[in-house]
């Protein structure tokens, strides 16, 4: 159940395998989450693809399925099929001309398995007898050995995303980890939120993490991403702050570095020394864009000449500079996030095979299960990994 990357993936290595598959899809157009992705390119996997790129309740339960078959492996596919690539910076791979070369290679992978693939199928009940599984599907009742669920998640509702395999899991028992939009523009209220509209469509490279909570020890704390950042009419955004996202939950900060390469107290301090009227607004221009060194100098209150200004609070204002703890008050949601956060609990999966601890034959892969990636064709290659991972585990007699 469930005809993107995953799904479609999923029964074409299965169907390879002598396996009879069925996919039922509710959408009418297929695939749309895989055509509108890298920008209508597909980022289809990341040459760097590791277990550490990847949030999860378990962080080492996707360690088997990325082992088992990797970004290279994917690759061999895209080139056999004579789709032109491009690599990106962070070892991102891009189709050359667009992400229609990627449906197709699934698509067409079914087809040459056999695999018959139903879309704008309207789907009724699902349940299990005992011996099989039954799916309702057009007023008919189908049943089968084994099921797949490889619905996704709830991220961009308008191409059809739903919550229905978190409803399927639920319906046999398995726990979900409460979703949540992840890789998502972050929303922002009061003076930061006019800051940022004042600022729209400014752009520069920072440094971004969710803020640590109290005693967070440092091994745990969320990494921080160095990207492209960006204001909006709405908040912050731009790939670091999306990054950030994943890590972040409701009344916990961001932290900001907006100066990642430099020492600002040092550049201040010797912009200093060197004498003149330069002001602090000024003086921070010579190293940001002018319209936000303006802007954080309104923010903070830092006016008057830099001459006058005592080392401690040069100190201060570059503390601020490098770590600057802004409060969301809340995201853009599943309108526009690019993932869904949480899903499926891995507690409750064979991570080598992705199959129900408590009911044989019933799977679940990709976006669904609460493993998900970092910005970059992450979620792509777990979406690749986990459809493998499940068709090698079928029986030969399913």
């Amino acid at each position: 159940m469930g005809a993107g990357a995953a799904g479609l993936f999923f029964a074409a290595k299965a169907g390879e395998q002598g396996k009879r598959v069925l996919v039922l899809d509710h959408a009418k157009r297929l695939c749309e989450k895989i055509r509108i992705s890298g920008g209508g390119r597909c980022n289809f996997t990341n040459l760097g693809c590791e277990p550490k790129h990847f949030l999860s309740e378990n962080p080492k339960f996707a360690i088997s399925a990325l082992r088992g078959y990797r970004a290279h492996d994917f690759l061999a596919e895209v080139e056999a099929a004579g789709i032109p690539w491009e690599e990106k910076k962070l070892g991102q791979l891009f189709c050359q001309r667009s992400a229609q070369d990627i449906i197709d290679l699934l698509l067409d992978g079914c087809c040459r398995a056999g695999v018959i693939v139903k879309s704008g199928a309207t789907i009724g009940e699902v349940g299990h007898d005992g011996g099989a599984f039954t799916v309702t599907a057009e007023g008919q009742r189908l049943t089968a050995p084994a099921l797949v669920i490889a619905t996704g998640g709830k991220s961009i509702p308008k191409i059809g995303a739903t919550g229905f395999g978190y409803e399927v899991a639920r319906q046999f028992g398995l726990p979900v980890i409460e979703p949540r939009p992840a890789l998502v523009p972050l929303t922002f209220g009061g003076p930061i939120r006019e800051m940022a509209k004042e600022l729209a469509g400014l752009s520069i490279d920072a440094s971004v993490a969710a803020a640590a909570p109290p005693g967070t020890k440092k091994k745990a704390k969320p990494p921080a991403f160095e990207d492209g950042f960006l204001f909006t009419h709405r908040g912050l955004s731009g790939p670091s702050v999306l990054q950030a996202s994943s890590y972040w939950r409701e009344g916990q900060a961001l932290e900001i570095d907006l100066a990642p390469a430099r020492d600002m107290a040092a550049t201040l301090r010797e912009r200093k020394a060197r004498g003149g009227a330069v002001t602090m607004p000024v003086a921070l221009a010579e190293h940001l864009p002018k319209r936000l060194a303006q802007k954080l100098a309104e923010h903070h209150g830092w006016q008057g000449r830099l001459a006058d200004w005592p080392d401690r609070r040069i100190e201060e204002a570059a503390d601020k500079l490098h770590r600057w703890q802004p409060l969301p008050d809340g995201s853009e949601g599943y309108r526009t996030a690019e993932v869904t956060a949480g899903g499926v609990d891995t507690a409750a999966l064979h991570s080598k095979t992705m199959e129900a601890k408590s009911l044989p034959g019933l799977y679940f892969v990709g976006e669904v299960v609460d493993v998900t990636g970092w910005l970059g064709g992450y979620n792509f290659q777990w979406a690749w990994a986990s459809a493998v991972a499940a068709a090698k585990a079928l029986a030969p007699s399913v």
